[in-house]
């Protein structure tokens, strides 16, 4: 063949947009392969392949990751968005809040955390180019010392996380003593053989083959596999729940054991430095947009991807002759429907939104479709507190695990090294943002008495404040001071509170039991039609960037195999199985074929 690769892509990456308005019908223009064999009939899939266009719906890390993969293969890829690119992951400003030169206050709908178990989303980062770095996006990863559990009225769990080439922050006598003192409590409130029973469990699952995790174990909610009912306090706390938050963000009485304990699983050999892509726990060095999102989204354009903000899409127009999606209806940013035509379509948001743009007989085509009706969401929103003083928290995530709430926040300046934040954001008075998840929106809170839900925004961050200062403010200590509470943000994608009919624009998919088996594959059984976002079937099996990612290389391999294309498939990488334990696995295989429980199973 006489271009290079390089060239191909380069060829593809100028050809002119992929879309052009045009009335009512916005249509890609085709386009010339940029590489060719021969003028026989025998050009090949991959040539012909540049020709072809792709409209991907929606902008989040799975939309982008589609676009990035077919655009480096010669697909002339136009992205549309409803609202702001990233989706979800992405950072955003708080209105009215700059001064002078400064940037606005940086804000997000929940903080970023990107563990080492994760391997396609990092390979994704590092094609990202980013001025200085020899990784590009990826090197802007940095790796916390720390992560803790937070008590209420009791001291802090502090859990240091080593990595190569790590230096421990320096201790005082105090914050030692603080440490011993909160180990042996922990170690006390939880007795010697429940600790023995959690062991024992985590060691079933870890030798349970695959029939009896997708089968069994996804029948079985976490909270019962456990044995949390009749389990101490802090047992329930930490172990059942804690660890649910923390892993999975769902509710322990609810969670599939085998999403849980997988995810459990590949951080437990991540901590040993088995299959990982590196530190257990990693975040951006900027925010999220300026760390990766915004670079993004201009080497895309440098791929020749086109991108239409402020589209929403409203159907996918599903022609029941051809068996094959003529249009997708979208509404532009000025409210005029348009039908949007291309070769091929990937659906790339999220399931909520998603299933509300299938017709009934686009769902009559394809059952899985029909599956996705039983995927549940649920509330799991962030809230940034600004601070005029740098509290002593500590250098990573906190899970305040006696919060009703299920807060967990991470104090996000003190990673951001090469950003004095007073003077890069906001007025000037601002030195830190404590960013905070909120992951329960249905229990009474300590202030008001009221769920999350039944407050009004500004009763939201009060009572979010108050149950951060019962997390932190105990033990003898001050450290969260309502003097350096500067301001405030929570995601703009929550309306209504404290009416009758709250609503949430970025809802999170969970795990309750059963959740594994109506998760729909990339492709469908419309040839032109695949699906990408984080509830999509991978092997990771969780709602999370990493997910998204995978699955938009599953529906652009899926692509690729329809047309026949030549190009090289993205590689999707599974999660680590650790070879010492596949025999461990076979024996189980024949155990559950025959009926018995796992031969470590105790009950």
């Amino acid at each position: 063949m006489g271009n290079s690769r390089r060239t191909f892509v380069a060829g593809a990456a100028a050809v002119t947009g992929a879309a052009a308005v045009g009335g009512a019908v916005l249509g890609a223009a085709p386009a010339v392969a940029a590489d060719t064999a021969s003028e026989t009939s025998a050009q090949t899939a991959a040539e012909s392949s540049a020709a072809q266009t792709v409209a991907v719906l929606g902008g989040g890390v799975a939309g982008l990751t589609a676009a990035h993969e077919l655009a480096e293969r010669g697909f002339r890829v136009t992205v549309y968005e409803r609202r702001a690119l990233g989706g979800k992951a992405r950072s955003m400003d708080v209105p009215d809040s700059a001064r002078g030169s400064r940037r606005p206050l940086p804000a997000e709908h929940g903080f970023r955390f990107i563990p080492g178990i994760y391997h396609n989303l990092p390979d994704t980062m590092r094609r990202i180019p980013f001025p200085g770095n020899a990784n590009g996006v990826w090197d802007n990863l940095v790796a916390p010392a720390e992560m803790s559990f937070a008590r209420t009225g009791r001291e802090d769990l502090r859990i240091p996380l080593p990595w190569p080439g790590h230096r421990p922050a320096e201790l005082t006598l105090d914050e030692i003593r603080r440490a011993l003192t909160a180990l042996l409590d922990t170690v006390h409130s939880i007795p010697l053989h429940e600790t023995a029973y959690f062991v024992n469990r985590f060691l079933v699952f870890l030798t349970s083959c695959d029939e009896r995790r997708n089968e069994e174990w996804e029948r079985t909610p976490w909270w019962d596999f456990l044995g949390a009912a009749r389990m101490s306090y802090d047992y329930q706390r930490i172990l059942a729940v804690g660890l649910t938050r923390n892993i999975v963000a769902t509710k322990a009485e609810e969670a599939s054991t085998r999403t849980v304990a997988t995810l459990l699983e590949a951080f437990a050999f991540n901590a040993l430095g088995r299959g990982a892509d590196g530190p257990l726990d990693r975040i951006l060095n900027l925010p999220t947009n300026e760390a990766w999102i915004d670079p993004w989204v201009a080497h895309l354009a440098g791929l020749g991807v086109e991108f239409r903000i402020g589209w929403t899409l409203r159907e996918l127009a599903y022609d029941s002759a051809t068996n094959r999606i003529g249009a997708a209806v979208v509404e532009d940013p000025q409210g005029v429907r348009r039908s949007v035509t291309a070769d091929h379509y990937v659906s790339a948001i999220p399931v909520e939104h998603a299933r509300r743009t299938w017709g009934a007989a686009l769902r009559a085509a394809d059952p899985q479709l029909a599956r996705c009706d039983r995927l549940e969401t649920d509330w799991m929103t962030g809230i940034q507190f600004y601070l005029t003083e740098r509290a002593p928290l500590l250098a990573g995530h906190a899970n305040c695990i006696d919060s009703p709430w299920s807060l967990t926040a991470i104090q996000q300046a003190r990673h951001w090294p090469s950003r004095d934040f007073a003077a890069h954001y906001g007025d000037g008075a601002a030195v830190d943002c404590l960013s905070v998840d909120i992951s329960e929106w249905d229990r009474p809170g300590i202030l008001y008495g009221k769920t999350a839900k039944q407050c009004t925004r500004t009763e939201v961050a009060r009572e979010v404040w108050a149950q951060l200062k019962a997390a932190f403010n105990d033990s003898g200590r001050t450290v969260l001071k309502d003097s350096a509470l500067h301001s405030w943000f929570l995601d703009p994608g929550v309306d209504g509170l404290g009416t009758p009919n709250p609503t949430n624009e970025d809802q999170l998919l969970v795990h309750p039991v059963g959740t594994f088996h109506n998760r729909p594959q990339a492709a469908t059984r419309i040839p032109n039609l695949f699906l990408a976002g984080d509830y999509v079937a991978v092997d990771i099996d969780l709602a999370t960037m990493e997910g998204a990612n995978a699955s938009a290389r599953q529906a652009v391999n899926a692509l690729l195999d329809r047309t026949g294309s030549t190009a090289a498939r993205c590689t999707v990488q599974k999660l680590f199985r650790a070879p010492e334990l596949e025999g461990f696995k076979r024996h189980d295989r024949l155990r559950h074929r025959l009926g018995l429980p796992n031969a470590l199973d105790v009950g």
